[in-house]
């Protein structure tokens, strides 16, 4: 391919200021394929004027608010400047991170531009329709629509195996290639780790005896938090030494606060809010023991990959997504969704400090990506695909 910048469209159906995994993941893949690309991102516009700026192009699209969801409906045929702004975009190649109006409007601008579409299969779809709808004829119309705007893209990108047989299911029949996701955090902060671990024991009131089990993400039942909350119970009833520390906000975050009441876990569970800069949000994954992560509902989760960046291990729910990549007590830890078990894993894994101190080391060396490797192998796979196509 002749040497030039390559002109990139990211299209999703969601962006900033929401925050969500998908939202991150293409703020990351415009950031850094920005440094040598032309990037333009076409997403909807806030609900409430947005003054957050990018070092990419943002294309926003006029929005039909729907009340009884946290995501809009984009209108981007009805937006005579977002329609423009598209058709004088050039692109090379469109990658579509959403299978609505957005990431339609980038297929079809492939389409009729005769340039290669990328798709990215970021969610369990029938899952949130079903929750959505509570209906099993809803949910298998809506999944055979976005079926069919997946099916007719160039290939699909998914994070792991377990997600390429997801789409399968889902009746995606075209060709697939493993992406993963990343994380740009990286343990270059200059900390040590026991003072750390010190400064955290002394801020939440841990023993120097007791275990620090880090749960992060948001504060939503999908995420399987209250079984963390059982598992937990499990472990004061056996005795063993623990603090767990919950980090996030959501919507049902009185629901789980209310369970550990309940469940008279107060002096055991911390819920520690939303932490967003850098260097505190090391200190938790330099200060803790274990990752607790036993969502079935992420694809892929890149809390994981976070954690890993510090050498923090994560136990997760067997064969749930997040689980897809981990080998037990090799890199990782896998164990059944039963709380009782979990908690008898947990148990174990500190029993060999030896054993847990080999797994820290190979979380780091299996697991951790980081956003420029990612990105590098994304910019090649466009390259090839661009060369396919002409030929």
């Amino acid at each position: 391919m002749e040497d030039k910048k390559l002109h990139i469209g990211l299209f999703c159906d969601s962006f900033y200021p929401m925050v969500d995994g998908v939202i991150q993941v293409v703020d990351n893949y415009a950031r850094e394929l920005g440094k040598f690309c032309d990037v333009t991102v076409f997403v909807p516009k806030a609900r409430k004027k947005y003054t957050g700026e990018f070092p990419y192009k943002v294309v926003r699209s006029k929005i039909m608010k729907v009340f009884f969801l946290d995501y809009d409906l984009s209108l981007p045929r009805l937006d005579k400047k977002f329609m423009r702004q598209l058709n004088n975009s050039n692109l090379d190649i469109v990658h579509i991170h959403s299978p609505f109006t957005i990431g339609k409007i980038g297929l079809k601008y492939a389409q009729k531009h005769k340039i290669p579409c990328v798709a990215t299969l970021h969610s369990q779809f029938k899952k949130d329709f079903y929750r959505a709808t509570h209906s099993k004829i809803l949910t298998k119309f809506m999944l055979k629509k976005i079926m069919s705007v997946f099916n007719q893209c160039t290939e699909l990108w998914t994070m792991n195996q377990k997600c390429v047989d997801l789409s399968r299911e889902y009746g995606y029949v075209g060709k697939t290639y493993i992406m993963p996701n990343a994380t740009n955090l990286k343990n270059d902060f200059d900390l040590d780790k026991e003072n750390v671990k010190i400064e955290l024991q002394d801020k939440y009131f841990i023993k120097s005896n007791e275990k620090i089990l880090l749960s992060i993400g948001r504060l939503n039942k999908l995420k399987n938090i209250d079984f963390s909350i059982d598992v937990c119970s499990k472990l004061k009833e056996k005795n063993f030494p623990f603090k767990m520390i919950i980090v996030g906000k959501g919507v049902d975050e009185n629901y789980f606060k209310d369970l550990v009441k309940s469940k008279n876990l107060n002096d055991k569970i911390i819920f520690a809010g939303k932490v967003v800069d850098p260097i505190e949000k090391a200190k938790l994954f330099l200060a803790s023991d274990l990752h607790i992560f036993p969502s079935e509902y992420d694809t892929d989760g890149i809390v994981r990959i976070e954690a890993a960046a510090f050498g923090l291990p994560s136990i997760c729910v067997k064969d749930s997504f997040p689980a897809s990549t981990i080998k037990n007590d090799i890199n990782g830890y896998v164990c059944e969704k039963n709380s009782t078990i979990f908690a008898d894993k947990i148990i174990e894994i500190f029993k060999d400090k030896q054993k847990y101190n080999q797994v820290c080391e190979n979380t780091y060396k299996d697991l951790y990506l980081s956003w420029p490797a990612v990105i590098n192998k994304a910019y090649n796979r466009y390259i090839k695909l661009i060369e396919q196509n002409k030929k």
